[in-house]
């Protein structure tokens, strides 16, 4: 996937530029201060950068940038895990208006910073002009042989999270056993109590409906008897009665239709009513007062009521307490384990230490791959002699990047010895191991955009030459932006874009045009030999520019 186009709106001293990409390596170049580097800040923001107000341009309201990729598969494929439409394209859309409010769109649907971010990972490599003074950094260091060896610490750093929560529990329980007996003996008492009543977890309503029933069972015997006599028994009842409407009509029906349908509902009335009369005399045969379970009822309710006020709960909450508590017991009785403890914790820490150790084998096998590499590059930078070492070193202790710390050595010439990279004395030696660095890990990503923002300051000369003549090298893979000021980078690329500032109703505004042909011999000739154009640097430039065409 490379850049297509980038379409910026009020960024910074930028009021609007739509800017096309080409392919291969592309160079930024102008004068000081015009803002070859604003292109950079507004990439950075279109793919999940820090939203700052101060990327507004001064007057404006909102700032807006637009960003077009190729599309690739594995672009489509997150598109689709994250419920994102894919397309040939994808465009990165983000605005920040004056309050600091900020939003972001994913081919036209809302997306957030993170998942911006997550796509720019895979969009964009980038390395600064000061990408040396990440190489003073422990993490940064280790970092880069982590890529070069292609491995990943996530996993180390989940089993060190787990193995320093053992540690932590196991401590916990150590200096915890006194108050942990305490606690066990108060939960041990209160189980005990409410074990007494064993309270099931359906139990409370049962009961309650029992108890209501035996404790109003002569009303209900009552009422069941006046019913079966109403219905059945006494003289003049429901049944009789239903019957005798139910024969006057059907005697009748032959001379009014109608009577048959009302026949046949008090037929199936009547029906009705002789199985509730049947069913009130059964119950009325196997219920009786029981004042035995009755009092059984009355005592096993007190004894939940009493023991609920005990404890300051409802009745219906006595179950779920009962296994609350036992749970905490259990969770107890796991915290006091402390041989349980103990073996977890060097369970966990074997997870880790053959996590860890895969990641020593891997360090130590590429640590000298990447040192050769480096130098190979310091070489063709001007550094004859020139050395790099990457020095594994085992940690004083345990890290959730693994077991070692990772330092970077350099020597800028023959015959002395490798230092740390931040007492190295030179800027300019400095810059030249940063390039080194950025030249060879850029080849590790997977991003097919890779830009290189002044990474050459410090260089000239021959060792410029060097640095355009690499950056073009890479282009053949990859599509490269570079921002510099030397025209010697300049006149390798493949493309020349000038950035330059201009005075409009006392504004200061920037723009961006590709140069070609004499245009470009021109900011070759500028950047040669300043604002005035000699014919003699006007002659040097088309020089340059043959001799990389032939």
């Amino acid at each position: 996937m490379s850049l297509k186009r980038l379409v910026l709106r009020d960024f910074v001293i930028v009021s609007e530029l739509d800017l096309e990409f080409g392919s291969r390596f592309t160079v930024l170049t102008g004068e000081t201060g015009a803002g070859k580097s604003i292109l950079i800040d507004a990439l950075q923001l279109a793919t999940g950068g820090r939203a700052d107000i101060n990327l507004i341009r001064e007057g404006a309201s909102r700032c807006e940038v637009s960003a077009e990729f190729d599309s690739t598969s594995s672009v489509t494929q997150w598109l689709e895990d994250a419920g994102f439409e894919s397309e040939a394209t994808l465009l990165l859309r983000r605005t920040l208006d004056a309050q600091g409010k900020n939003r972001a769109w994913i081919n036209g649907s809302p997306a957030t910073a993170t998942q911006l971010r997550q796509l720019g990972e895979q969009l964009l490599d980038i390395h600064g002009q000061h990408a040396w003074q990440s190489l003073t950094r422990p993490d940064a260091m280790r970092s880069l042989l982590d890529a070069y060896a292609q491995v990943s610490t996530a996993a180390v750093a989940e089993k060190w999270h787990q193995w320093r929560a053992a540690q932590s529990q196991l401590e916990l329980a150590r200096d915890s056993q006194d108050s942990l007996l305490r606690e066990r003996e108060r939960l041990s008492w209160q189980i005990g109590e409410l074990d007494k009543l064993a309270p099931a977890l359906d139990e409370w309503p049962a009961l309650n409906t029992e108890h209501t029933r035996l404790a109003n069972a002569q009303a209900l015997l009552d009422a069941a008897q006046a019913a079966a006599l109403t219905l059945d028994e006494d003289e003049g009842n429901a049944i009789e009665r239903i019957s005798h409407a139910c024969q006057l009509l059907q005697q009748q029906q032959h001379l009014e239709p109608y009577f048959k349908e009302l026949a046949e509902v008090l037929s199936s009335s009547l029906a009705q009513v002789q199985d509730s009369a049947h069913v009130l005399r059964s119950y009325l045969r196997n219920t009786e007062l029981d004042p035995q379970r009755l009092a059984e009822l009355d005592d096993r309710l007190g004894l939940w009521l009493s023991t609920a006020r005990r404890y300051k709960r409802s009745p219906h909450e006595l179950p779920q307490l009962l296994a609350s508590w036992q749970q905490e017991m259990t969770q107890l009785d796991a915290s006091a384990d402390v041989q349980a403890l103990e073996n977890a914790l060097e369970a966990a820490w074997q997870a880790y230490a053959n996590e860890a150790q895969g990641l020593t084998r891997a360090r130590t096998q590429n640590a000298p791959k990447l040192a050769q590499a480096i130098t190979r590059a310091m070489q063709s930078l001007g550094m004859p002699g020139g050395q790099f070492e990457v020095d594994v070193q085992r940690a004083g202790q345990a890290l959730q990047s693994g077991l070692e710390e990772v330092t970077f050595l350099a020597a800028g010439h023959a015959g002395s010895t490798p230092r740390a990279v931040n007492k190295v004395a030179s800027g300019g030696e400095l810059s030249r191991i940063a390039l080194a660095i950025s030249v060879t890990t850029s080849q590790l990503g997977t991003a097919q955009t890779l830009i290189f923002d002044e990474v050459d300051a410090g260089v000239g000369g021959a060792v410029a030459e060097t640095v355009g003549l690499l950056m073009k090298q890479l282009g053949q893979d990859r599509q490269v932006l570079a921002v510099t000021h030397l025209p010697q980078v300049a006149v390798c690329a493949d493309h020349h874009l000038v950035v330059s500032k201009q005075l409009q109703g006392g504004i200061t505004l920037s723009s961006v045009s590709a140069v070609d042909n004499e245009a470009r011999v021109a900011e070759l000739a500028r950047m040669l030999g300043g604002e005035r154009l000699l014919n003699s640097t006007l002659a040097h430039a088309r020089e340059m520019l043959q001799s990389q065409e032939s």
